[in-house]
């Protein structure tokens, strides 16, 4: 018995989520299998699959997860639970980015959390980025430490792996994986020269308040 037929709005996400895995690995933020995406498709999640090269991925290679983690079209990312879990979290988030990009790999493997030491620290949520507790890729516990490390957050760094950013949009997710990862390298070439100097609480409100209605409005649909 052949696969149904995909809606139009799922080749949409398909296409979407190509161009996007594409784009993150054109711009260096992942090497050959490295990393992972997904976006929300009703109850369940589209994503991309284990083990293959970013040049070799096409709208037709990424899996479909439904409710019950059941794959279709392949095997899904090892990473898969750290996706489920963060979408059951954060009912609000329609697409997550996990990268292993250079600078945020390098200050999650010192297991430090990004200090307020510029302003657009906070276009990720809060006054800091926070760098999760380590667990094993793959696993329910990388899941969780994922989850709490962003809670009331859009960004995180995984101790001793990389990053994730989370998104209403797979646009916005997108967009804060480059944002953080230019963060992380300010942050570590700002250390070769000394201790950054971190902005105030009180000035870290301030960034926060302007924040609220800065940039673009998206619609929940890529």
């Amino acid at each position: 018995m052949s696969a149904p037929e995909p809606s139009s709005d799922e080749t949409q996400a398909r296409e979407a989520l190509t161009r996007a895995g594409l784009a993150l690995y054109r711009a260096g933020l992942n090497q050959e299998a490295e990393g992972n995406l997904s976006l929300r498709l009703g109850e369940g999640l589209l994503i991309t699959p284990s083990g293959l090269p970013w040049e070799r991925l096409t709208p037709q290679r990424l899996v479909l997860l439904d409710r019950d983690n059941h794959a279709r079209d392949g095997r899904p990312s090892s990473e898969w639970p750290l996706h489920r879990a963060i979408l059951d979290a954060r009912p609000e988030v329609h697409a997550v980015v996990h990268t292993h990009s250079m600078f945020a790999t390098t200050l999650a493997c010192l297991r430090r959390d990004l200090p307020p030491f510029h302003y657009m620290i906070a276009q990720a949520g809060g006054p800091d980025i926070r760098c999760s507790r380590y667990a094993t890729f793959g696993t329910d516990t990388l899941a969780r430490a994922a989850v709490e490390a962003l809670q009331d957050r859009k960004a995180c760094l995984l101790a001793s792996h990389g990053m994730v950013t989370v998104g209403k949009t797979l646009e916005e997710a997108v967009s804060l994986s480059l944002t953080v990862e230019k963060l992380c390298e300010q942050y570590w070439r700002a250390c070769q020269l000394g201790e950054p100097v971190l902005l105030s609480d009180a000035e870290m409100d301030e960034v926060m308040a302007q924040f609220a209605d800065y940039g673009p409005k998206y619609d929940v649909k890529d």
